[in-house]
């Protein structure tokens, strides 16, 4: 089966949805799953169904949900209601217990409460082929799941069983548990792919006010390159964008000509670089092209929605190269943004890309974007050998960057100046 809602022409988003420091929060909600804005009291509840002996409905055909999967499997499931009065609880009409589970008016994938209480941001992540999207999203989801999860007393939560299944199955086991590399994203055209969508509810505790919790929506796609290609496939599978408040953009150092000279005892992937339709600026092109139409912007007008680029598999650059370079600090894992930081790695990669003679790449995004900052990171942290993962293992070097910047962006996460300027 096909996931029709899934593919439904999203409503334009503004500068509210960007949720940038300023704007004003946005009134609707956005289905981390199929996208549909949704008014608050639209949002519907499900039953918590039979438990024990206690009295409950049955599980029957949920067909909305079975249609955005693409499976029957899974979607039997106490049936959804609309309640009047909305606050986060109602009673079943049918069996009279009270729920707070609440579903997607529009596919019927289950919306967190912490999502639906704050106002949730979804962060959207884009590269092309090579850009090692895969592994990025599985270091990524465990450095927050422990280390800086930690750090920013921040907890991750799968949204459904389903993300729990394929981050154990696809990405944690054979990569963090196995040490094998993971293969190439077959393209979205053979099949319907899931996202994988997380919660991260952060606490702020500020001096003298009260704790409060925010959310930020983590919806992941493995695209594949093959999805990038042309526009016609950029419009087809990554509908999603419509609805992301912000983008990080993954690009592979080694689709840079330039850079290729400076990379040490790497293999270069066959086809490296041949392909224009693979260059990280026509992928970001391809994309950006997209959000104009649908965010309506205007020509010349920069778009609202703040983009993270981050140069992956720094660990391959010549050592000589990184020896007084910012992308060789550690980052200090503090619970805040060091701005002076932030504003030095982004100086190191621009600075890069234009020794590499791809300056028109920050050229571009400075054109096109509000706001973008550059970044520098490594997924594995050491050059895999064999299929696997280097003798070391996987030792991530500020993977985490772009999305604290996003943090930072949204108001979720402070910015510092150790130096005091």
């Amino acid at each position: 089966m096909t996931r029709p809602l899934a593919r439904a022409r999203l409503p334009r988003v503004g500068l509210a949805r960007a949720g940038l420091p300023g704007a004003a929060s946005r009134p609707e909600i956005t289905c981390p799953y199929c996208f549909a804005s949704v008014p608050p009291q639209r949002v519907l509840f499900r039953c918590r169904g039979r438990a024990g002996r206690a009295l409950g409905c049955a599980p029957v055909l949920d067909e909305r949900l079975a249609a955005y999967t693409g499976s029957t499997a899974g979607a039997s499931l106490p049936p959804v209601f609309t309640a009047p009065g909305r606050g986060g609880r109602a009673d079943c009409p049918a069996c009279g217990r009270p729920t707070g589970n609440r579903a997607c008016p529009e596919c019927h994938n289950p919306l967190p409460a912490a999502y639906c209480d704050s106002p949730g941001r979804i962060v959207a992540l884009v590269g092309a082929k090579n850009a090692g999207k895969s592994t990025y999203i599985a270091v990524l989801l465990h450095e927050l799941m422990n280390r800086v999860g930690t750090e920013l007393d921040a907890s991750l939560v799968a949204c459904d069983d389903r993300t729990i299944e394929r981050y154990k199955r696809d990405f944690a086991r054979p990569l963090l548990e196995e040490r094998r590399l993971l293969p190439t994203t077959a393209s979205a055209a053979t099949g319907p792919r899931e996202p994988l969508v997380y919660l991260l509810t952060r606490t702020r505790r500020g001096r003298f006010a009260r704790p409060r919790n925010e959310s930020l929506a983590l919806v992941l796609f493995d695209t594949a390159g093959e999805d990038l290609r042309s526009r016609e496939a950029t419009d087809l599978h990554l509908r999603y964008l419509e609805a992301a408040d912000a983008v990080i953009f993954l690009v592979d150092p080694l689709e840079l000509p330039g850079a290729r000279t400076g990379l040490a005892d790497v293999p270069i992937p066959r086809g490296a670089g041949e392909d224009p339709d693979s260059e990280p600026l026509n992928v970001i092109a391809r994309v950006t092209e997209t959000l104009r139409q649908r965010h309506g912007a205007r020509p010349g007008e920069p778009l609202p929605v703040p983009v993270a680029v981050a140069l992956t598999k720094i660990d391959a650059l010549r050592p000589a190269l990184l020896r007084q370079s910012a992308l060789h600090r550690t980052r200090a894992g503090s619970g805040v943004l060091d701005l002076d930081d932030r504003e030095a790695v982004d100086a190191q990669v621009r600075a890069l890309l234009h020794d590499w003679s791809a300056g028109q790449l920050d050229t571009y995004l400075g054109q096109q974007y509000a706001e973008h900052a550059l970044f520098g990171l490594s997924a594995l942290g050491g050059i895999p050998e064999a299929g696997r993962v280097g003798a070391g293992g996987v030792r991530p070097h500020r993977a985490e960057d772009p999305l604290l910047w996003l943090l930072y962006r949204f108001g979720m996460l402070d910015g510092v100046r150790p130096g005091g300027s």
